[in-house]
C-alpha cells in the first residue's frame, strides 16, 4: 500500500462516486439509489455543515440505521476529515436520549425516520447542536431541523484531532463505551480488508463492480461499518437488510446472488435451523462470520449441509481486523486448523503470556493474547487484550475465552465458554450462556442460560447437572440453569452477558 491510507481512502470514496451517478448503488426493499443520489446528499450534508462554520475534525453524530439515506452522512464525515461519532438507533428512546445530552455533540444527523422518535429528537434539540435530516426516500432532501446555537453551553469537545470515528462498543461484557479509532489506522484497516477478496488489493484503482454486496450487519457496530465503506470502495451494489431476519436473507441472496456474505454466529445458526433449500444459496462460495466465538461443530454443520465454507474472522472495537480466514486457507488447512478464528492479517503480530505472570508461552500453549502492528497502535509495543489465545508457528490464532469473563468459585477459576460448550453438547440444547452470579459463601457461582432445539423438551436440573457431571469437574457446574426461547443480544446480534445475568438478580440460587 503507497501513500497515506486516509487520502487514498478519502480520494477513491469520492471517485466512485463520480464514475457513473446513473448507476444503481443501494437497494432497500427492492428500491434502489443511483451513485448519484448518493452523491448529491452527500454534498449536500457538507454544505450543510460548512455552511455552520464548522470545519476539520468537528465531531458529527450520526444515528446509524441501515437504510440508504445514512449512508451519504457516513460518506460525508470520513471523506472531510470530520469525525464520525456513532449513535445506535436500536437503544430504546430514554437510553438514545441520555446518550445524545451526555455527548452534546455541535452536529447530529438522522433518518427521519428516527427525527419522528420524541425523546430523540427533544434530547438533539435541547443541546443546541446543528441538526439534520436526511429523508427517507430516494426523492426525498437534507433539511435543517435546528441551526447549531452559538450560545450553547457544552463541557465536550466539538472537534476531535485526528480521529475518524468515536465507535461505540456493543456492550457485551459492560456498559457501551465509545472508543476513538485515528484516521489513518482506520483507513488501513479498511483498505487492507481488500486481502481478504479474489481478485481485489488495497492499491486497486476505482471502478465499479457488477456484483452485489448484502450488508446485513447493523452499521452502529464496527463490523458494520467497517462492511459497508468496504463495499462502497469496491464499487459494488450493496443491499441493506435493517434487521437481519431469514426470510429477507433467503430472498436477497436468492435474487442478488453474492458469492460471499457475512453475519454473526446467530445469523448463521439461524439460517441452518430454518433449513434454507441448498439451491436458494447456491450461489454463495463462502460464509464469512465474526463478531462473536463460532462453535466449530456449527460451521462443520453448516459446511455439510450447503457446501459453503464458514470463514471466521477476528478483532475488535480498539484494535481493528487482527485474524481471519481465506478461502485458501480453507481450502488448505481446514479441518487441521478447525476452530481456529484464522491466520494473523498482515502487519499484524501476536505473541502469547502467561495469565499469572510475564512469560511469553511456546507456540501451542494457552494465555493472555497480546498484539503489535500499526493498525493497533504504536508498531513496537505490544498490546495485551482480555482474550485468552493459542497461537500456532503458522499464525493460526484459536481464541478461547476472555479473561476478564472469569468466574472465581471459591479460589477455583472457571472459564465461562467452556462451561457453555459442555451445555451445548446436551442432544436437546441449541445455544448456551454461563455467566458468574454473587454468592455469600463462595463469592461467584456460574449460572446458565440456555434455548432448546425446535422441538425438543427441557431437561431437568438434576438431569442436565448429571450430563454435564460427564465432562465437567463439580465446582464447574453451574447451580442454576434458565430455559429461554432466545438469548438475549446486543445490537450486533452477539450474546448481552449483562442482560443474560440480570435473568438470575432476585432468584435463590440452588
Amino acid at each position: 500500500m503507497t501513500g497515506n491510507a486516509a487520502d487514498r481512502m478519502r480520494d477513491n470514496l469520492n471517485a466512485i462516486l463520480n464514475i457513473a451517478p446513473e448507476q444503481e448503488a443501494v437497494e432497500l426493499r427492492r428500491q434502489w439509489w443511483t451513485w448519484g443520489d448518493l452523491r448529491t446528499r452527500k454534498e449536500a450534508i457538507e454544505a450543510t455543515i460548512s455552511d455552520a462554520g464548522l470545519g476539520f475534525d468537528t465531531r458529527i453524530g450520526v444515528i446509524l440505521r441501515n437504510r440508504p439515506e445514512v449512508i451519504p452522512a457516513v460518506l460525508a464525515a470520513v471523506t472531510t476529515e470530520r469525525c464520525l461519532v456513532t449513535l445506535n438507533p436500536t437503544l430504546p428512546d430514554a437510553a438514545l436520549h441520555t446518550d445524545i445530552l451526555k455527548l452534546k455533540l455541535p452536529v447530529i444527523i438522522a433518518s427521519s425516520v428516527d427525527w419522528a422518535r420524541g425523546l430523540v429528537r427533544q434530547a438533539a434539540l435541547e443541546t443546541g447542536a446543528l441538526c439534520i435530516e436526511v429523508g427517507d426516500e430516494v426523492s426525498g432532501s437534507v433539511k435543517v431541523i435546528q441551526a447549531i446555537s452559538r450560545n450553547r453551553e457544552t463541557d465536550s469537545p466539538t472537534v476531535a484531532p485526528g480521529v475518524a470515528v468515536e465507535m461505540l462498543t456493543s456492550g457485551t461484557t459492560g456498559p457501551p463505551k465509545r472508543i476513538p479509532l485515528k484516521r489513518a489506522r482506520f483507513a488501513q484497516s479498511i483498505l487492507g480488508a481488500a486481502k481478504f477478496e479474489a481478485g481485489r488489493s488495497a492499491d486497486d484503482s476505482p471502478r465499479l463492480r457488477p456484483s452485489t454486496q448484502l450488508l446485513l450487519t447493523p452499521f452502529a457496530h464496527i463490523g458494520g461499518l467497517l462492511a459497508l465503506l468496504n463495499a462502497l470502495l469496491a464499487g459494488r451494489k450493496t443491499c441493506l437488510l435493517e434487521k437481519f431476519e431469514v426470510s429477507e436473507f433467503q430472498d436477497a441472496v436468492r435474487r442478488h446472488r453474492p458469492k460471499v456474505v457475512q453475519t454473526p454466529p446467530a445469523g448463521l445458526a439461524m439460517v441452518l435451523a430454518a433449513g434454507v433449500p441448498k439451491e436458494d444459496l447456491s450461489s454463495l462460495v463462502a460464509y464469512r462470520t465474526g463478531a462473536a466465538p463460532l462453535d466449530p461443530a456449527l460451521a462443520d454443520e453448516f459446511w455439510k449441509t450447503y457446501d459453503i465454507p464458514v470463514l471466521q474472522n477476528y478483532g475488535a472495537t480498539e484494535l481493528g481486523g487482527v485474524a481471519g480466514w481465506t478461502l485458501d486457507d480453507f481450502k488448505a488447512f481446514w479441518p487441521q486448523k478447525r476452530g481456529a478464528v484464522g491466520r494473523l492479517n498482515p502487519g499484524v503480530e501476536a505473541r502469547v503470556k502467561a495469565v499469572d505472570g510475564d512469560e511469553v508461552l511456546a507456540p501451542g500453549e494457552e494465555g493472555i493474547l497480546e498484539l503489535k502492528g500499526s493498525q493497533i497502535g504504536d508498531p513496537e509495543t505490544w498490546v495485551a487484550t482480555t482474550d485468552l489465545a493459542v497461537l500456532d508457528t503458522e499464525g493460526f490464532l484459536w481464541i478461547k475465552g476472555r479473561a476478564d469473563a472469569t468466574i472465581i468459585r471459591g479460589g477455583f477459576k472457571i472459564q465461562p465458554q467452556s462451561v457453555a460448550d459442555a451445555i451445548e453438547r446436551h442432544p436437546s440444547i441449541r445455544e448456551a450462556a454461563v455467566v458468574g452470579i454473587p454468592d455469600q459463601r463462595l463469592g461467584q457461582v456460574p449460572a446458565a442460560a440456555y434455548a432448546l432445539k425446535p422441538g425438543m423438551t427441557p431437561p431437568s436440573s438434576d438431569d442436565l447437572r448429571k450430563f454435564l457431571r460427564e465432562t465437567l469437574l463439580p465446582y464447574q457446574i453451574p447451580t442454576d440453569f434458565i430455559e429461554v426461547e432466545e438469548l438475549p443480544r446486543t445490537q450486533s446480534m452477539k450474546v448481552g452477558l449483562l442482560a443474560v445475568r440480570e435473568l438470575f438478580e432476585g432468584r435463590e440460587v440452588k
